[in-house]
């Protein structure tokens, strides 16, 4: 490689790690997961004006169009950040759940759901992060809403912990 190639390489590779590290900063201080623990917080519906997915009583109803931030952020287990949206049904199976749970203990308390899947996050793309929450694991129960779980293995859709609970009686069961 001549002089010129060598300096094109470096340039690229320091403007690489440039952007890694802003992207992993931005990451840190807003990504897709609660950036805070405030459990006073009310949520965002009762302001008045409806989120997406919900109506102005705070209701979920399509929980499929439901955005992050606009439930309550709560401190689960083991000190677990998550997201509680919507309110809860009186006999809802939801209402036993914590934030923090692992997914076997979920599904001991909530049965088994009507579909389930797997999906990645924008985390995934940035480099050098190796954190837990690359990929989402999504259980959907008709009639009661979603239950979405960060970390565990994608590859055979197992494990993790509970980090959102979606609570939406409309729920139609399927993805």
């Amino acid at each position: 490689m001549n002089e010129e190639g060598r300096n094109v390489f470096t340039k690229i590779g320091a403007f690489v790690l440039v952007l890694s590290f802003a992207v992993v900063g931005s990451a840190q201080t807003g990504g897709n997961a609660p950036a805070s623990a405030d459990t006073t917080q009310a949520p965002a519906a009762a302001s008045g004006k409806a989120a997406p997915g919900m109506n102005s009583n705070g209701e979920v109803i399509d929980a499929s169009k439901v955005e992050a931030g606009h439930g309550q952020k709560v401190k689960g287990i083991n000190d677990f950040e998550g997201e509680i949206t919507g309110i809860p049904a009186a006999d809802s199976k939801f209402a036993q759940l914590q934030i923090g749970m692992g997914m076997k203990q979920v599904t001991d308390i909530a049965g088994p759901p009507t579909d389930q899947g797997a999906y990645i996050t924008g985390k995934a793309f940035i480099p050098f992060y190796f954190g837990s929450d690359r990929h989402r694991f999504e259980l959907v129960y008709k009639g009661e809403g979603r239950l979405i779980f960060a970390g565990g293995s994608l590859g055979n859709f197992s494990g993790g912990n509970l980090i959102w609970i979606i609570h939406c009686a409309t729920e139609p069961g399927y993805r």
